[in-house]
């Protein structure tokens, strides 16, 4: 029996079957840009950290991780109020390497993760 292709009006069919089954979101929340950002100098004292995403995030979900030059760690509190693809947070900070750890969940439920190096140099 020698092999058939099927007939356009088959692969139409097959096509319209297809095509309104759901299919799941690929959406993930992607730093566009940050405040200092990454690799940058900033003098010391008060430092208003904002992180900028391509969609929402669900800001009570989401963390904010410093570490200090001597390696310890702060958890910085995220500004409740703002735009719903951003996060600030402020933070008094003295000479040395920083590094900012992100962490947030999309509103379409996928968690995400990065980091943001920056250096605050002396008065």
């Amino acid at each position: 029996m020698p092999f058939r292709l099927p007939s356009r009006r088959m692969v139409l069919l097959g096509v319209a079957i297809l095509l309104p089954l759901p299919r799941p979101a690929a959406a993930h929340a992607i730093l566009e840009a940050s405040e200092p950002a990454n690799g940058a100098q900033v003098p010391a004292g008060a430092v208003t950290l904002r992180l900028r995403y391509n969609s929402r995030i669900d800001r009570e979900r989401s963390g904010l991780t410093l570490t200090r030059p001597d390696r310890t760690k702060l958890a910085l509190p995220i500004d409740p109020q703002g735009p719903p693809d951003i996060l600030t947070s402020t933070v008094t900070l003295t000479p040395g390497a920083y590094v900012v750890r992100w962490q947030v969940l999309a509103v379409d439920g996928h968690i995400t993760r990065g980091d943001v190096a920056f250096t605050v140099t002396g008065p």
